[in-house]
């Protein structure tokens, strides 16, 4: 655990050959920690970091619906009954029920004729989810979380990635914490090498999370898959984004006009020219669904 900002430390655990960030943010009154990692992360690198710094988090925020962001939260809330379990409410539902969450968020476009999850690796995915926990509070962006007296944040609605997805801005610090609201040209390994597509659901939503972002002028940019960026990496990072967004649509605005509706083969397009991407390629499709959506 590290500081990188005036009382914002970023947690950082492997993650296969990349790796995912928590945040724990403290304040003289109130301890907040954003996301709870997989399953086995709350036992493997929180709770040994957060009784290293003698912290315990008064309120728990899950950004979004994702095993790597919400899978230690019945670890957690074993571990701190006494913290408030939060969540986006437009997310809520996949949250609360690892079945949900599978079959809804990894395995939707099975109709389509994408590659599906195996036996075995569906149940990697559930036990990665930890199990079924409830929510204590659902967030749906604007709220006020007062760490202190003179230390107050800003909920944020950023959806795209998912409905709900929530980020953080910290006025004092000038600090966005966006985890996976917006995704650059994909996600990366240790190494350098492209890795993971973006996903989005919704096109327009994802363009609008990206431009606010940019709005905020950041002076620090803080995501769960890249390193903290400044100011201008910040606004570079935005640019890069929506070049993937245009470029997506400007490749199924071609295969359309073509002829070439089908979702599987213009996601394999997409993963030709823009990947290759080794890992969930097939999340490449709910993008696709959207700009097709977009157009009609």
């Amino acid at each position: 655990m590290r500081e990188v900002a005036p009382g914002i430390h970023r947690i950082e655990s492997d993650l296969g050959p990349r790796f995912v960030a928590q945040y724990l943010l403290v304040g003289t009154d109130r301890t907040l920690l954003i996301d709870t990692g997989l399953a086995g992360t709350p036992d493997e690198v929180l709770i040994p970091a957060l009784e290293r710094a003698g912290a315990e988090p008064d309120l728990i925020v899950i950004s979004h619906a994702d095993l790597d962001h919400c899978g230690g939260n019945r670890r957690m809330r074993e571990r701190y009954p006494g913290a408030l379990l939060a969540c986006p409410e437009l997310d809520r539902r996949w949250i609360e029920s690892n079945e949900a969450m599978l079959a809804e968020n990894y395995q939707w476009h099975q109709p389509y004729g994408l590659e599906q999850p195996d036996e075995a690796d569906r149940q990697a995915m559930l036990a990665d989810l930890g199990g079924d926990v409830p929510v204590d509070l659902g967030l749906r962006g604007g709220e006020t979380l007062r760490l202190g007296p003179d230390r107050r944040l800003e909920v944020l609605h950023l959806p795209g990635h998912t409905p709900g997805h929530l980020g953080v801005w910290d006025p004092a610090t000038g600090t966005a914490i966006v985890i996976d609201a917006a995704l650059c040209d994909g996600i990366y390994d240790r190494m350098g090498n492209k890795l993971i597509p973006p996903r989005y659901y919704d096109v327009a939503a994802y363009r609008h999370t990206i431009r606010r972002i940019a709005a905020l002028e950041p002076e620090l940019l803080l995501t769960a898959h890249y390193q903290p960026m400044g100011h201008a990496e910040a606004r570079a990072f935005c640019e890069r984004s929506t070049t993937y967004v245009d470029a997506v649509e400007a490749i199924v605005s071609e295969q359309r006009a073509a002829g070439e509706i089908r979702l599987k083969e213009l996601t394999d397009r997409v993963d030709e020219r823009l990947g290759p991407f080794p890992e969930f390629a097939t999340e490449i499709a709910a993008g696709v669904r959207s700009h097709l959506a977009a157009a009609t």
